[in-house]
Protein backbone atom coordinates (compact mmCIF):
# COMPACT_ATOMS: atom_id res chain seq x y z
CA UNK A 1 0.00 0.00 0.00
CA UNK A 2 1.75 3.35 -0.84
CA UNK A 3 1.70 5.79 1.53
CA UNK A 4 1.45 9.74 1.20
CA UNK A 5 2.22 12.05 3.81
CA UNK A 6 0.68 16.20 2.79
CA UNK A 7 2.00 19.08 4.80
CA UNK A 8 0.18 22.76 4.35
CA UNK A 9 -2.04 25.11 6.49
CA UNK A 10 -2.67 28.35 7.75
CA UNK A 11 -5.09 29.80 5.19
CA UNK A 12 -7.18 27.95 2.36
CA UNK A 13 -4.73 28.76 0.25
CA UNK A 14 -2.71 26.07 1.51
CA UNK A 15 -5.50 24.05 2.60
CA UNK A 16 -7.72 23.85 -0.54
CA UNK A 17 -4.80 22.77 -2.93
CA UNK A 18 -3.82 19.52 -0.46
CA UNK A 19 -7.73 18.56 -0.04
CA UNK A 20 -7.92 18.39 -4.28
CA UNK A 21 -4.28 16.67 -4.11
CA UNK A 22 -5.10 14.00 -1.83
CA UNK A 23 -9.01 13.29 -3.01
CA UNK A 24 -6.85 12.79 -6.79
CA UNK A 25 -4.56 10.63 -5.35
CA UNK A 26 -7.46 8.48 -3.54
CA UNK A 27 -9.40 8.39 -6.82
CA UNK A 28 -6.01 6.87 -8.91
CA UNK A 29 -5.11 4.48 -6.23
CA UNK A 30 -8.00 3.73 -3.73
CA UNK A 31 -5.80 1.96 -1.17
CA UNK A 32 -3.15 4.87 -0.86
CA UNK A 33 -2.96 5.75 2.57
CA UNK A 34 -3.04 9.76 3.46
CA UNK A 35 -1.94 11.31 6.44
CA UNK A 36 -2.04 15.40 6.55
CA UNK A 37 0.36 17.46 8.83
CA UNK A 38 -0.80 21.10 9.78
CA UNK A 39 -0.76 23.07 13.15
CA UNK A 40 -2.85 23.75 16.03
CA UNK A 41 -3.64 27.65 15.32
CA UNK A 42 -4.75 27.51 11.02
CA UNK A 43 -7.94 26.55 8.97
CA UNK A 44 -6.64 23.01 8.46
CA UNK A 45 -8.15 21.93 11.74
CA UNK A 46 -11.46 22.44 10.81
CA UNK A 47 -10.93 21.69 7.15
CA UNK A 48 -9.05 18.74 6.77
CA UNK A 49 -11.15 16.30 9.13
CA UNK A 50 -14.36 17.78 7.05
CA UNK A 51 -13.06 16.13 3.88
CA UNK A 52 -12.64 12.69 5.75
CA UNK A 53 -9.00 13.08 6.10
CA UNK A 54 -6.69 12.25 8.66
CA UNK A 55 -4.95 15.37 10.53
CA UNK A 56 -1.74 15.14 12.78
CA UNK A 57 -0.62 18.41 14.43
CA UNK A 58 2.86 19.69 14.76
CA UNK A 59 4.32 23.35 16.32
CA UNK A 60 4.28 25.48 13.62
CA UNK A 61 7.52 27.43 12.99
CA UNK A 62 7.17 31.36 11.99
CA UNK A 63 10.04 32.36 10.50
CA UNK A 64 10.94 36.22 11.51
CA UNK A 65 11.80 38.44 8.62
CA UNK A 66 13.22 40.93 11.64
CA UNK A 67 15.42 40.49 14.61
CA UNK A 68 12.88 39.30 16.98
CA UNK A 69 12.29 37.21 19.92
CA UNK A 70 10.98 34.24 17.89
CA UNK A 71 14.28 34.58 15.76
CA UNK A 72 16.19 33.30 19.14
CA UNK A 73 13.29 30.75 19.62
CA UNK A 74 13.73 29.65 15.90
CA UNK A 75 16.65 26.62 16.38
CA UNK A 76 14.52 25.43 19.47
CA UNK A 77 11.12 25.53 17.68
CA UNK A 78 12.63 24.38 14.43
CA UNK A 79 14.46 21.33 16.21
CA UNK A 80 11.11 20.71 17.73
CA UNK A 81 8.76 20.63 15.40
CA UNK A 82 10.98 18.63 12.97
CA UNK A 83 11.02 15.71 15.60
CA UNK A 84 7.39 15.90 15.60
CA UNK A 85 7.46 15.90 11.54
CA UNK A 86 9.53 12.71 11.88
CA UNK A 87 7.38 10.82 14.15
CA UNK A 88 4.38 11.19 11.59
CA UNK A 89 6.30 10.04 8.81
CA UNK A 90 7.61 7.06 10.51
CA UNK A 91 4.15 6.31 11.56
CA UNK A 92 3.05 6.79 8.26
CA UNK A 93 5.61 4.76 7.05
CA UNK A 94 5.69 7.47 3.86
CA UNK A 95 6.45 6.68 0.79
CA UNK A 96 6.68 10.34 -0.07
CA UNK A 97 5.56 14.15 1.45
CA UNK A 98 4.33 16.72 -0.56
CA UNK A 99 4.00 20.29 0.65
CA UNK A 100 2.16 23.31 0.25
CA UNK A 101 4.00 25.82 1.86
CA UNK A 102 3.22 27.51 5.55
CA UNK A 103 4.98 27.42 9.08
CA UNK A 104 4.21 23.70 8.96
CA UNK A 105 5.97 22.87 5.87
CA UNK A 106 9.59 23.62 6.72
CA UNK A 107 9.52 20.88 9.67
CA UNK A 108 8.11 18.91 7.21
CA UNK A 109 10.53 19.20 4.58
CA UNK A 110 13.44 18.81 6.69
CA UNK A 111 11.98 15.64 8.42
CA UNK A 112 11.56 14.04 5.17
CA UNK A 113 15.25 14.83 4.19
CA UNK A 114 16.41 13.19 7.08
CA UNK A 115 14.23 9.95 6.89
CA UNK A 116 14.82 9.32 2.66
CA UNK A 117 11.28 10.20 1.81
CA UNK A 118 11.22 12.01 -1.21
CA UNK A 119 9.81 15.06 -1.37
CA UNK A 120 7.11 17.01 -3.75
CA UNK A 121 6.74 20.84 -3.37
CA UNK A 122 3.97 22.56 -4.78
CA UNK A 123 4.23 26.48 -4.85
CA UNK A 124 0.56 28.50 -5.46
CA UNK A 125 1.84 32.00 -5.27
CA UNK A 126 3.42 33.49 -8.17
CA UNK A 127 6.59 34.48 -5.19
CA UNK A 128 7.25 31.27 -3.88
CA UNK A 129 7.23 31.53 0.04
CA UNK A 130 10.43 30.70 2.28
CA UNK A 131 9.30 27.46 3.27
CA UNK A 132 8.92 26.32 -0.88
CA UNK A 133 12.11 27.52 -1.32
CA UNK A 134 13.86 25.44 1.03
CA UNK A 135 12.11 22.50 -0.24
CA UNK A 136 12.86 23.33 -4.00
CA UNK A 137 16.61 22.82 -2.93
CA UNK A 138 15.94 18.77 -2.69
CA UNK A 139 12.63 17.85 -4.07
CA UNK A 140 11.77 15.13 -6.53
CA UNK A 141 9.46 17.41 -8.12
CA UNK A 142 8.76 21.02 -8.56
CA UNK A 143 5.36 21.98 -9.25
CA UNK A 144 3.67 26.03 -9.82
CA UNK A 145 0.63 27.27 -10.92
CA UNK A 146 1.60 31.01 -12.49
CA UNK A 147 4.15 30.79 -15.32
CA UNK A 148 6.47 33.66 -13.82
CA UNK A 149 7.36 31.55 -11.18
CA UNK A 150 10.76 30.43 -10.18
CA UNK A 151 11.63 27.86 -8.76
CA UNK A 152 14.75 25.14 -9.06
CA UNK A 153 13.58 22.58 -11.77
CA UNK A 154 9.56 23.32 -11.75
CA UNK A 155 6.98 22.44 -14.05
CA UNK A 156 4.15 24.91 -14.82
CA UNK A 157 1.07 22.60 -14.22
CA UNK A 158 -1.63 25.37 -12.25
CA UNK A 159 -3.91 24.86 -8.94
CA UNK A 160 -5.23 21.52 -7.82
CA UNK A 161 -8.43 22.61 -7.25
CA UNK A 162 -12.35 20.64 -6.02
CA UNK A 163 -13.78 18.58 -8.71
CA UNK A 164 -16.69 20.65 -8.05
CA UNK A 165 -14.94 23.52 -9.25
CA UNK A 166 -13.09 21.93 -12.38
CA UNK A 167 -16.30 19.86 -13.47
CA UNK A 168 -19.18 21.53 -11.83
CA UNK A 169 -22.68 19.92 -12.08
CA UNK A 170 -25.00 22.81 -10.91
CA UNK A 171 -26.65 25.29 -12.45
CA UNK A 172 -26.39 29.20 -11.75
CA UNK A 173 -30.36 29.08 -10.76
CA UNK A 174 -30.18 25.40 -8.77
CA UNK A 175 -26.72 26.86 -7.11
CA UNK A 176 -28.72 30.75 -5.89
CA UNK A 177 -31.75 28.87 -4.89
CA UNK A 178 -29.16 26.72 -2.55
CA UNK A 179 -28.62 30.11 -0.72
CA UNK A 180 -32.15 31.42 -0.96
CA UNK A 181 -31.51 33.57 -3.47
CA UNK A 182 -33.87 34.53 -6.48
CA UNK A 183 -32.94 31.74 -9.60
CA UNK A 184 -32.97 34.21 -12.15
CA UNK A 185 -31.93 37.63 -10.95
CA UNK A 186 -27.90 38.40 -11.54
CA UNK A 187 -26.44 37.82 -8.36
CA UNK A 188 -22.72 39.79 -7.11
CA UNK A 189 -20.91 37.19 -4.87
CA UNK A 190 -18.31 38.99 -2.48
CA UNK A 191 -15.78 37.10 -0.54
CA UNK A 192 -12.95 38.02 1.42
CA UNK A 193 -11.50 34.69 1.53
CA UNK A 194 -11.47 32.22 4.34
CA UNK A 195 -10.56 34.93 7.76
CA UNK A 196 -13.03 37.57 5.76
CA UNK A 197 -11.81 40.83 4.81
CA UNK A 198 -12.68 43.74 6.95
CA UNK A 199 -12.56 46.37 4.36
CA UNK A 200 -14.62 44.54 1.60
CA UNK A 201 -17.32 44.08 3.96
CA UNK A 202 -17.16 47.85 5.15
CA UNK A 203 -17.42 48.92 1.09
CA UNK A 204 -20.25 46.90 0.64
CA UNK A 205 -22.39 47.48 3.54
CA UNK A 206 -21.89 51.45 2.62
CA UNK A 207 -22.77 50.42 -1.13
CA UNK A 208 -25.86 47.57 -0.49
CA UNK A 209 -28.57 50.04 -0.82
CA UNK A 210 -27.31 51.23 -4.48
CA UNK A 211 -26.49 47.54 -5.26
CA UNK A 212 -29.96 46.29 -4.24
CA UNK A 213 -31.98 49.72 -5.32
CA UNK A 214 -30.45 48.51 -9.12
CA UNK A 215 -32.04 44.46 -8.68
CA UNK A 216 -28.73 43.35 -8.19
CA UNK A 217 -28.88 40.51 -5.42
CA UNK A 218 -25.74 39.82 -3.47
CA UNK A 219 -24.74 37.16 -1.94
CA UNK A 220 -22.07 38.09 0.73
CA UNK A 221 -19.52 35.67 3.09
CA UNK A 222 -18.44 37.82 5.55
CA UNK A 223 -16.08 35.00 7.40
CA UNK A 224 -16.76 33.13 10.60
CA UNK A 225 -15.10 36.21 12.64
CA UNK A 226 -17.23 38.60 11.23
CA UNK A 227 -20.34 37.16 11.27
CA UNK A 228 -22.50 38.61 14.32
CA UNK A 229 -26.22 38.15 14.62
CA UNK A 230 -26.79 41.28 13.49
CA UNK A 231 -26.15 39.96 9.61
CA UNK A 232 -29.64 39.02 8.51
CA UNK A 233 -31.36 38.74 5.29
CA UNK A 234 -32.40 42.23 3.82
CA UNK A 235 -35.33 42.63 1.27
CA UNK A 236 -34.73 45.67 -0.95
CA UNK A 237 -38.03 47.29 -2.28
CA UNK A 238 -36.42 46.24 -5.57
CA UNK A 239 -36.92 42.51 -5.13
CA UNK A 240 -33.05 42.05 -4.65
CA UNK A 241 -32.40 40.34 -1.69
CA UNK A 242 -28.66 40.88 0.49
CA UNK A 243 -27.44 37.18 2.16
CA UNK A 244 -24.92 37.24 4.70
CA UNK A 245 -23.59 34.10 5.23
CA UNK A 246 -20.29 33.24 7.75
CA UNK A 247 -19.17 30.60 5.94
CA UNK A 248 -19.59 28.42 2.10
CA UNK A 249 -18.14 25.07 2.84
CA UNK A 250 -17.75 24.80 -0.81
CA UNK A 251 -17.19 27.62 -2.58
CA UNK A 252 -17.85 26.02 -5.97
CA UNK A 253 -21.39 26.24 -5.17
CA UNK A 254 -21.04 30.42 -4.56
CA UNK A 255 -18.90 30.67 -7.50
CA UNK A 256 -21.96 29.18 -10.06
CA UNK A 257 -24.52 31.23 -7.91
CA UNK A 258 -22.83 34.63 -9.11
CA UNK A 259 -22.46 36.60 -12.35
CA UNK A 260 -19.73 39.25 -10.68
CA UNK A 261 -17.41 38.82 -7.73
CA UNK A 262 -15.66 41.20 -5.46
CA UNK A 263 -12.67 39.37 -3.45
CA UNK A 264 -9.08 39.43 -2.21
CA UNK A 265 -6.65 38.07 -5.20
CA UNK A 266 -4.75 35.17 -3.32
CA UNK A 267 -4.15 32.59 -5.76
CA UNK A 268 -6.94 30.18 -4.61
CA UNK A 269 -9.39 33.05 -5.34
CA UNK A 270 -8.09 33.77 -9.09
CA UNK A 271 -7.45 30.21 -10.11
CA UNK A 272 -10.80 29.03 -9.00
CA UNK A 273 -12.61 31.79 -10.55
CA UNK A 274 -10.79 31.75 -13.55
CA UNK A 275 -11.82 28.36 -14.06
CA UNK A 276 -15.31 28.98 -12.86
CA UNK A 277 -15.25 31.33 -15.56
CA UNK A 278 -16.45 34.36 -12.70
CA UNK A 279 -15.37 37.68 -13.86
CA UNK A 280 -13.97 39.63 -10.25
CA UNK A 281 -13.32 42.79 -8.88
CA UNK A 282 -10.07 41.98 -7.15
CA UNK A 283 -8.88 44.02 -4.18
CA UNK A 284 -5.29 42.81 -3.29
CA UNK A 285 -4.19 42.83 0.38
CA UNK A 286 -3.24 46.27 1.23
CA UNK A 287 -0.08 44.61 2.89
CA UNK A 288 2.70 42.17 2.62
CA UNK A 289 5.11 41.74 -0.70
CA UNK A 290 2.82 42.78 -3.44
CA UNK A 291 1.80 39.50 -4.51
CA UNK A 292 -1.77 39.13 -4.65
CA UNK A 293 -1.53 42.17 -6.90
CA UNK A 294 0.62 39.92 -9.44
CA UNK A 295 -1.89 36.94 -8.90
CA UNK A 296 -4.28 38.91 -10.33
CA UNK A 297 -2.06 40.70 -13.21
CA UNK A 298 -2.80 38.42 -16.28
CA UNK A 299 -6.53 38.52 -16.00
CA UNK A 300 -7.20 42.16 -15.85
CA UNK A 301 -4.67 42.64 -18.51
CA UNK A 302 -6.91 40.16 -20.42
CA UNK A 303 -9.96 42.52 -19.58
CA UNK A 304 -11.27 39.19 -17.55
CA UNK A 305 -11.00 40.98 -13.91
CA UNK A 306 -10.77 44.56 -12.48
CA UNK A 307 -8.05 45.14 -9.84
CA UNK A 308 -8.83 48.33 -7.08
CA UNK A 309 -6.56 49.11 -4.39
CA UNK A 310 -7.97 48.36 -0.67
CA UNK A 311 -7.41 52.10 -0.15
CA UNK A 312 -9.85 53.17 -3.04
CA UNK A 313 -12.68 51.01 -2.37
CA UNK A 314 -15.02 53.36 -1.15
CA UNK A 315 -19.18 52.74 -1.51
CA UNK A 316 -19.59 54.85 -4.29
CA UNK A 317 -16.62 53.40 -6.59
CA UNK A 318 -17.82 49.83 -5.25
CA UNK A 319 -21.69 50.74 -5.99
CA UNK A 320 -20.75 52.63 -9.38
CA UNK A 321 -17.83 49.58 -11.00
CA UNK A 322 -21.03 46.89 -9.97
CA UNK A 323 -24.33 48.27 -11.36
CA UNK A 324 -22.28 49.61 -14.44
CA UNK A 325 -21.07 45.72 -14.76
CA UNK A 326 -24.33 44.48 -14.62
CA UNK A 327 -25.63 47.16 -17.25
CA UNK A 328 -23.25 45.48 -19.66
CA UNK A 329 -24.15 42.14 -19.54
CA UNK A 330 -22.33 41.64 -22.68
CA UNK A 331 -19.27 42.48 -22.02
CA UNK A 332 -19.82 40.46 -18.24
CA UNK A 333 -19.96 37.25 -20.90
CA UNK A 334 -16.87 38.38 -22.32
CA UNK A 335 -14.92 38.40 -19.45
CA UNK A 336 -16.28 34.68 -18.32
CA UNK A 337 -14.97 33.21 -21.73
CA UNK A 338 -11.43 35.25 -21.42
CA UNK A 339 -11.45 33.66 -17.92
CA UNK A 340 -11.70 30.14 -18.83
CA UNK A 341 -8.79 30.40 -21.48
CA UNK A 342 -6.22 31.30 -19.34
CA UNK A 343 -5.40 28.83 -16.76
CA UNK A 344 -5.08 24.64 -16.62
CA UNK A 345 -7.58 23.13 -14.42
CA UNK A 346 -6.30 19.05 -14.31
CA UNK A 347 -3.30 20.53 -11.59
CA UNK A 348 -4.86 18.17 -9.16
CA UNK A 349 -4.34 15.05 -11.78
CA UNK A 350 -0.96 16.13 -12.73
CA UNK A 351 0.25 16.20 -9.57
CA UNK A 352 -1.59 13.41 -8.00
CA UNK A 353 -0.03 11.17 -11.12
CA UNK A 354 3.04 12.16 -10.17
CA UNK A 355 3.19 12.12 -7.11
CA UNK A 356 2.07 8.16 -7.01
CA UNK A 357 4.94 8.03 -9.49
CA UNK A 358 7.91 8.94 -7.03
CA UNK A 359 6.30 6.88 -4.25
CA UNK A 360 6.33 4.00 -6.34
CA UNK A 361 9.59 4.37 -7.42
CA UNK A 362 10.48 4.55 -3.43
CA UNK A 363 8.93 1.40 -2.77
CA UNK A 364 10.41 -0.27 -5.28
Amino acid sequence: MTSIVLAGGGTAGHTSPLIATAKAIVERDPQASITCIGTPKGLETRVIPEAGLTLSLVDPVPLPRTVNLDLVRLPYTLARSVRQARRVLRDADADALVGFGGYVSIPAYLAARTLGVPVVVHEANKLPGIANKVGARFAAYVATTFPETTMRGSRLIGLPMKRSITHPTQTPAEARAEFGLDPERPTLLVSGGSQGAVSINAAVDGAREQILAAGIQILHVLGLKNFTDADTVVQHASGAAYVPVPYVSDMAHAYAAADLMLGRAGAGTVMETAVSGLPVIFVPLPWGNGEQGRNAAELVAADAGWLVEDSSLTPDRLAGLVTSSFADPGRLTRMSAACRELYPSDAADVLAGAVLEIARKKGN
